[in-house]
Formats: C-alpha cells, structure tokens, sequence
C-alpha cells in the first residue's frame, strides 16, 4: 500500500511507540492523526494532528475517525498503540489482584484496541479500492508478554494474548472490504515507561537480550510498522520484534 497521500491514526501517539509511528508515517507523506488520552505538551510535527481522545470511548473514536476520513485523504491506516500496564500479582502480599484494576487493563488494551480496529476499518471500506481491492490496514500492538508473561503480569499478559487472538479472525472478518490486520509484539522498548527505572536495571534487561544485546527502539517499531503497511501479502499475522528474547519468569 501507498503510504503518501493517505490519512492514518495513531493511538497512544504523543509519546513512545505511537509518536514514533506517526513521524514516521507523516514523514512518507501521511496525514496522520495521532489519537491521546492527553496531548498536551505532544511535540509539534508537521503532518501530524492530534486529538484528545480515549481508545475506550465509542464517541471519542468516531470523532476522530471522522475527522480522518473527512481530511481530504483516504483512510488507509490505523497504529493501535495505546495500552497500559501495571505489575500486580494474581496474589500478593495486599491480597487478591483487584478486580477492578483488571478489568482496566482488559478495557483500554483490548476493547480500546476493538474499538480503533472496527471504527477505522468501517472507514476505510467506504472508501474507494485501490490494486487488488485494497482499502486500508490496521496495525495493532501486542507484547512478547502475550506468550511469556512474567510474574506480575498477568492482566497485562492476559490483555496483550487477545490482541494476538483477535488477529486473524479479524483479518477474516475484514477480508470482505480489503482491510489487512496485522499485530506487532514487541520486546523490551526504550520507552517512556522505562525513564524513571535506573542505567543498572536498564543494562540488565539489555544483557538478557540474546541479540543485539540492547533494548529497542521506538523508530524500530515504525519501521517494521511501515514494511507491514507497504507489504499488502502480510495479513493476519503477529511479528515478534524481540531480538529473540524468551521471557524468564521474572
């Protein structure tokens, strides 16, 4: 698919994997509209429009694709890179996981992640078809988490196993209006996420990386993001973007 004179939407896009990803795309000629739960203070980037909204929100996504859709360009494009993650034990020594903050996790990281996939792929088959009937595709973020997830994780693990699960049936689902879905699972990111942890532990998640013995990084992500936009034979499938890495335990 032609990225140039597309419009995209980019979730979790004012920082880490989705501000990446909207540069990127924006820099190939993209009108990209990257979607925040806050976007104050999100870096000025020509070709990139930001819109507050929540993944978890019917109304706020509609908007947004809307706006997308009514740019004067094709909606083409949906990164969904928004989720959360925080470490809790199924038991700990506060009791039982909360239900509650489960129940979190599994609504912005899979419903949030549905509902940008259903709303952007409506979208995209009213558009007109391009080579092959091509209409648009959808790029969605799981974790390596989804198959090894450690101790602390399972909310996490459990959100990041469904966005692999809803793959295929998705790109099934889709096949009829010439929408690709595709999911990234990625390793340890040098993220936002990992700015308040020390070098010493950073270097220690490194050095379990069997090669390159770094963490990667969030231009690595929108680069494979967009071979997978460009590449209209990949559909259906989830990549592994760990340098080979295989979760420990802990």
């Amino acid at each position: 698919m032609e990225i140039s004179g597309t419009a995209a939407i980019v979730t979790g896009g004012a920082s880490g994997l989705g501000a990446a990803t909207a540069r990127a795309l924006a820099a190939r000629g993209a009108r990209v509209f990257a979607l925040d739960i806050s976007v104050d203070g999100a870096p000025a980037v020509e070709g990139v429009t930001y819109l507050a909204a929540d993944v978890t929100s019917e109304e706020d996504v509609q908007a947004a694709v809307d706006t997308a859709a009514g740019s004067g360009a094709p909606l083409r494009i949906a990164v969904n890179c928004a989720g959360i993650g925080p470490s809790t034990r199924t038991v700990g020594k506060a009791g039982p996981h909360p239900l509650d903050l489960y129940r979190k996790v599994l609504d912005v990281n899979v419903v949030g992640t549905f509902n940008v996939l259903r709303l952007a792929a409506a979208a995209m088959g009213a558009t007109e078809p391009g080579p092959d009937g091509a209409r648009g595709v959808v790029v969605n973020t799981a974790s390596v988490a989804a198959y090894e997830g450690q101790i602390g994780q399972v909310a996490y693990a459990s959100s990041k196993a469904a966005v692999v699960g809803m793959t295929l049936p998705a790109a099934r689902d889709l096949s009829s209006v010439g929408v690709r879905v595709m999911t990234i699972a990625p390793g340890i990111v040098d993220t936002p996420m990992l700015a308040t942890v020390s070098e010493e532990f950073r270097a220690g998640l490194a050095a379990g990386v069997p090669f390159p013995k770094r963490l990667a990084l969030p231009d690595e992500y929108a680069r494979l993001a967009l071979s997978i936009i460009e590449h209209d034979y990949l559909n259906g499938e989830v990549v592994r973007m760990d340098g080979a890495l295989r979760m420990a335990p802990r």
